[in-house]
């Protein structure tokens, strides 16, 4: 998967790439799923959720350039796969599903990779964690109309955000950057994500 899929597609990290080595992605996909568990695309979990493709996992977090001291929030747990590619090079991962069953699924599969510096909770991630903010990297995993206020509030100055913006058909993914309290945007791939339901983004 990494040789054939990040690497040929020009992810470079060293510190993303040995993390993407060291988590069997397997145990984050469900049961009928496994044999495909390491092909080159997403894959449905339940209530019409996904595991992002693998590709999409290390170019979103090459982009965040995560430091072994950061403090990362992620909108979008899933079944936990993002967050402990997140926790191998980061000092803490605090970790938002708005699904229960999907939260508590993903918090079984974080137990049986050993991963122990998430935080899980479950609720409305377009608000944030307010109480553990500021974070220095946000990523979010579903797609969003606009960037909601109160993650961009959460970001610390000079942090960086990574979030699909559009619409519920595609979106584009953004860097962002918090430059003297303003946003700094780049934008990199088009791409589709499940949408970001919530306060601050689409309604369901």
């Amino acid at each position: 998967m990494v040789r054939s899929q990040i690497l040929s597609r020009g992810v470079r990290d060293q510190r993303v790439i040995a993390a993407l080595l060291e988590v069997p992605r397997h145990l984050f996909v469900d049961q009928g799923m496994r044999a495909q568990s390491y092909s080159d695309n997403a894959l449905p979990l339940c209530q019409g959720q996904t595991i992002s493709q693998p590709y999409m996992v290390a170019a979103m977090t090459e982009m965040l350039e995560v430091a072994p001291t950061d403090k990362v929030l992620e909108i979008g747990t899933g079944s936990g796969y993002q967050a402990a590619v997140l926790s191998k090079l980061s000092k803490h991962v605090y970790s938002i599903e708005r699904l229960e069953a999907l939260s508590e699924t993903a918090e079984k599969n974080l137990r049986a990779a050993d991963m122990e510096n998430i935080h899980l909770r479950c609720g409305d991630g377009t608000l944030g964690w307010p109480e553990e903010a500021p974070f220095d990297k946000i990523v979010i995993t579903a797609g969003a109309p606009s960037v909601p206020e109160a993650l961009f509030a959460q970001l610390a100055e000079g942090g960086r955000m990574i979030i699909p913006v559009g619409n519920r058909a595609i979106q584009s993914l953004k860097l962002i950057e918090k430059s003297g309290g303003e946003q700094i945007v780049k934008s990199s791939m088009d791409c589709v994500f499940v949408p970001l339901l919530g306060k601050q983004g689409w309604k369901e």
